[in-house]
């Protein structure tokens, strides 16, 4: 049982929010890849891949994180207690635990065509990239926003097997949208951060974050209107891109920098955000195809 344990709070999977906004980008590629393809099956199938894909690589990425950022962890009030932080796993078996995540993530990927695969190949170089970006720029969140949100691409590319404008301009958007729930977060550890010296959007626009969170949505929204404005109307599709804008305008409505606890809860709304703005690309799905 304390294994186990362990084993959660090493990889945060009782944490389902990092999971979930790494997957929820996969789901919209796929879901607009889905017009190219009359296949039902292969795309719900698809969606339980990068699902599980999702799980994986970001547990793998958390325990990488913890491995480079062990001897700062323990100068920070939220992360002195992680595993690797406090001592209760070795850095061997941590990477023995990355290793075996990454491979089964390997198999998972095998699963779609060459050029998903090349894709997810070169993802690698962002994910074990992102842990140093905090300590030589004050845009590790962009880094973010870049890794986070390649799966849309990855995913557009597994049902069409080419490129399009159409994924470029959704992950352009997502990238925006990473860059301002990440600040959020980030404004929990300002204190600690400037203290041991690490770097972040949080602490680079700490006197205007809200202005700046604001201008990421913004960017989000302009980005997601160029692409969906032949899409808008009197519709389900509509209301629910509503509900993910307003959604993100409620987040920096009520999160504070100075109280940790709500940023957290403006943080974790971006759970929600991501569902809707699923529920909204699948509503324009004919669901007539999977019956």
């Amino acid at each position: 049982m304390n294994k186990l344990k362990l084993f959660t709070d090493l990889t945060r999977i009782n944490r389902p929010i990092g999971f979930m906004l790494l997957f929820w980008p996969c789901s919209w590629g796929l879901t607009i890849g889905f017009g190219n393809n009359s296949d039902p099956h292969k795309y719900l199938i698809y969606l339980l891949l990068f699902f599980l894909g999702s799980v994986l690589m970001r547990s793998a990425g958390c325990i990488f994180n913890d491995i480079v950022d062990k001897d700062l962890d323990i100068k920070v009030s939220r992360t002195k207690a992680r595993p690797l932080a406090s001592g209760k796993i070795s850095v061997y078996q941590a990477f023995g635990y990355v290793i075996l995540l990454c491979f089964l993530a390997l198999l998972i990927l095998l699963q779609f065509n060459k050029l998903t695969i090349l894709l997810g190949l070169g993802s690698m170089l962002l994910a074990f990239s992102y842990p140093f970006m905090k300590r030589i720029t004050y845009w590790p969140q962009l880094f973010l926003g870049l890794t986070f949100n390649w799966g849309i691409i990855m995913a557009w590319a597994s049902l069409t097997n080419e490129g399009s404008f159409e994924p470029i301009l959704l992950y352009l958007g997502a990238i925006f949208w990473t860059l301002g729930y990440d600040t959020i977060y980030g404004a929990q550890d300002m204190i600690d951060d400037e203290i041991i010296g690490i770097k972040s959007t949080a602490i680079k626009f700490k006197t205007n974050i809200k202005f700046f969170v604001f201008t990421s949505y913004f960017v989000t929204f302009l980005c997601f209107m160029i692409l969906f404005y032949n899409k808008l109307g009197i519709n389900i599709f509509t209301l629910l891109i509503a509900m993910f804008f307003s959604s993100l305008l409620f987040q920096i409505k009520i999160f504070n920098k100075k109280i940790p606890q709500d940023c957290l809860r403006a943080f974790k709304m971006n759970n929600f955000s991501g569902l809707l703005l699923f529920l909204a690309l699948f509503s324009e799905i004919n669901i007539s195809k999977f019956l």
